[in-house]
């Protein structure tokens, strides 16, 4: 089961978030965006950015913020296809659609010519692999969908598939995070 963290996902990005995003170049995609806390802190900075996530109550809370957000699978049709130069995969978001291979072919589709992807992946030594899973809240149970892990030790072998590259990897706080480019 991997826990819902719900309190990190509407605070503030953390230090070690603060640096993967240090990395992004603008026009950024944040695919999962949630409540849009990265898409906001990019606004922030200047930096042109736009969250799309498939939960209208994630988007609404994005909204309220003030985030520039769309509802919508990145699976769907984006603006700007081919054009962003950053696409954002936080929070293991890598997992999406429990295809690893199939959601880096798709944002490598989405990026401009020598675009990068920033993702957060498993710790080392940790097994890749798709689970499935389902959210539970307050007593709510949601369907269960499979979710993607990829661990370090499998990204290169993921990324490899698609034509993209680990650039930068970094540990912080007990968190990993790469940057793919094509």
């Amino acid at each position: 089961m991997i826990p819902l963290l719900l309190d990190r996902w509407t605070a503030a990005p953390t230090r070690e978030e603060m640096t993967v995003l240090d990395r992004a170049c603008g026009p950024v995609i944040d695919v999962g965006c949630g409540p849009g806390r990265h898409v906001y802190e990019l606004a922030a900075r200047g930096v042109l950015a736009l969250g799309i996530d498939i939960s209208p109550d994630a988007v609404a809370v994005a909204r309220r913020l003030g985030a520039a957000v769309l509802q919508r699978s990145v699976f769907d049709r984006v603006p700007n296809e081919g054009r962003w130069r950053t696409a954002l995969l936080m929070d293991g978001n890598i997992g999406i659609g429990g295809d690893a291979v199939t959601l880096l072919d798709r944002l490598r589709g989405l990026m401009a010519t020598h675009g990068s992807v920033l993702a957060e992946v498993e710790a080392p030594g940790l097994p890749s692999g798709v689970e499935l899973m389902r959210v539970e809240r307050d007593g709510d149970v949601g369907p269960w969908f499979p979710w993607a892990r990829v661990s370090l030790d499998g990204i290169d072998e993921i990324a490899e598939q698609v034509q993209l590259t680990r650039i930068w990897t970094h540990e912080e706080e007990g968190r990993w995070f790469v940057q793919l480019r094509s």
